[in-house]
């Protein structure tokens, strides 16, 4: 195989990084950040795609920003949704398979169980709005796909995740104030990279959506004393508050209130083993240490 993973600087990127070559050692795999691939350039895109004889792509390129996104909407579709569409026509062209990373922001979170692959979309944000763009043109022009959802991701190799802006704050004298009607499951980078290896070796492709994400369920304010706790600061002050108040202070785009992605269909398709949160945690934290 030849893999291209766009999108290798970020999270779980940086995950892959350390999974894949060791997992696929007889594969080749090309590991670009925006420097060395701008997937909204449709014409670089399809270029490196046929020159490397790419036969996989896992997108893991995104706007990520949610609240920027909203002031920032032109940016935020050209990656989102643009930039898989050029991912997309490019590998049908091509032969290449792909897997595409989306989010559970894809839902208005109004739900009260978790959301099924195939229940309905309808997303709040911009940032919702131009992945689901994206799925949607990614399931129209390379119809033999897999896309993952996925929430709340965090890992050890960024600071720009839950995990370490908690972290950041522990020196801080004034308490913590952290959202508790926010309700999700976290997702750890080398849990979901490990489930990628998964699929790429896996002899049959299914194509479709799937959701992953770790399994167990948490308020955000849940997530943030577990990691004070695993962390060693669990006597640092947190204080619950609304998603409400939380706009009044930083906030821009709509947050779903519940997000829990159901997982059955990964777990049958694939045979994946999903760690609880709260183990993953663990490993994440002992990373960081």
């Amino acid at each position: 195989m030849n893999i291209l993973v766009t999108g290798a600087n970020g999270q779980l990127g940086q995950a892959l990084r350390q999974v894949l070559p060791s997992s696929l050692p007889n594969s080749r795999i090309f590991f670009t950040a925006h420097s060395d691939l701008d997937i909204t350039n449709a014409e670089l895109t399809s270029r490196f795609i046929a020159d490397n004889e790419i036969t996989h792509v896992v997108n893991c390129a995104a706007f990520t920003n949610v609240d920027r996104a909203e002031e920032d909407k032109a940016t935020c579709t050209a990656v989102n949704t643009d930039g898989i569409k050029n991912l997309a026509v490019a590998a049908d062209n091509y032969g290449a398979k792909i897997i595409h990373i989306s989010t559970d922001y894809v839902f208005d979170g109004h739900a009260f169980k978790p959301y099924h692959e195939s229940d309905k979309v309808n997303p709040a944000s911009h940032y919702g709005t131009s992945k689901r763009a994206g799925e949607t043109a990614l399931l129209a022009l390379a119809p033999d796909s897999i896309i993952i959802r996925t929430s709340w991701l965090y890992g050890p190799d960024s600071e720009n995740n839950f995990v370490h802006r908690i972290l950041s704050k522990t020196t801080l004298s004034e308490p913590l104030k952290v959202v508790a009607d926010q309700i999700g499951s976290p997702t750890y980078t080398y849990d979901l990279a490990s489930v990628i290896v998964k699929i790429l070796s896996t002899p049959q492709w299914f194509e479709g959506v799937y959701h992953y994400c770790n399994s167990g369920v948490c308020s955000r304010y849940d997530f943030a004393k577990a990691i004070l706790m695993l962390s060693g600061n669990d006597d640092k002050e947190i204080i619950p508050i609304s998603t409400e108040t939380n706009f009044l202070n930083i906030a821009v785009a709509p947050r779903p209130h519940y997000s829990v992605l159901n997982t059955s269909k990964i777990r049958l398709t694939y045979g994946v083993d999903i760690p609880h949160w709260i183990d993953s945690l663990k490993k994440c934290i002992s990373k960081i240490k």
